[in-house]
């Protein structure tokens, strides 16, 4: 059983309906002690339900009043208020799996700060999602990947049996602590949404941490249930693209590749949400 040590951290944009299934099954869970909601938006009636929640629970707290902040900041915010000293980030339209915080304390026994552990992102149907496994992020597979020949995400090769090193898990749902992300300087607040994960995933390891996948663990993901244009959402993920691999540029060379690649990237995301 876990001790526990567990607080999960909600940040919630207009998610909808599907933020009320998050909610109850971590409140549900024993092996959470406390749930922030970062409220970066949500309309009147779901803000009032917000408030009846909160208050019908000792061990539940909202954050609002900052308006839309942003994922990593809006996380950033939560990790700041949370007890801990374990972390759970979980997006508002997934539904933790039972079990599943003992399966990820388990893979990061015995581990040095930073460390991340991610876990198994599934469909209504029980399919793996993309983006709970991934190799490291490179222009070729973002490129590759965005005009339909994927070389990024491994949800189509045989899941491992137990937890392994992976390059990235996904940041709508990892097991990390506050030790970690103090180390790691939590997310870069830079990116509002979209790309952010890969980066504290690239620093975690770049910090001599570990980043783990472990199949054992799992949420029921929904997807797309946030009332955002797509064209919003596009534009996020091209600024996210940028920045990254402006950061992560290596020399002269790289960073011309950059300045050519990115107006690409930029173009072909907003063609496909179209």
């Amino acid at each position: 059983m876990s001790n526990s040590t567990v607080t999960a951290v909600v940040v919630s944009y207009h998610t909808g309906p599907r933020l009320k299934e998050c909610l109850y099954a971590l409140v549900s869970d024993p092996d959470i002690r406390q749930t922030i909601i970062v409220n970066n938006g949500n309309p009147p009636e779901m803000q009032a339900w917000l408030t009846r929640f909160v208050g019908q629970r000792a061990n539940t707290e909202m954050l609002d009043g900052h308006g839309n902040i942003g994922f990593g900041a809006g996380v950033n915010l939560g990790v700041s208020r949370a007890d801990g000293p374990d972390i759970l980030v979980i997006n508002p339209d997934a539904a933790l799996r039972w079990d599943s915080i003992t399966s990820l304390q388990k893979a990061a026994k015995g581990l040095d700060a930073p460390w991340i552990v991610g876990g198994r992102i599934f469909d209504i149907r029980g399919r793996e999602e993309r983006g709970p496994r991934r190799r490291e992020l490179t222009l070729w597979r973002a490129a590759t990947s965005m005009f339909g020949w994927n070389t990024w995400t491994l949800e189509r090769t045989p899941s491992p049996d137990a937890p392994i090193d992976m390059p990235v898990i996904s940041g709508a749902f990892f097991l990390t602590n506050k030790t970690s992300m103090d180390l790691l300087d939590g997310f870069d607040e830079g990116y509002f949404l979209h790309v952010e994960d890969v980066d504290l995933c690239r620093r975690c390891r770049a910090a001599n941490g570990r980043v783990i996948y472990d199949p054992h663990a799992g949420a029921l993901h929904y997807g797309s249930t946030s009332n955002v244009p797509s064209a919003t959402v596009a534009r996020h993920k091209a600024d996210g693209l940028a920045r990254y691999f402006k950061k992560f540029a290596r020399g002269p060379v790289d960073r011309i590749l950059v300045f050519l690649a990115v107006p690409i990237l930029r173009i072909a995301l907003t063609l496909a949400r179209r």
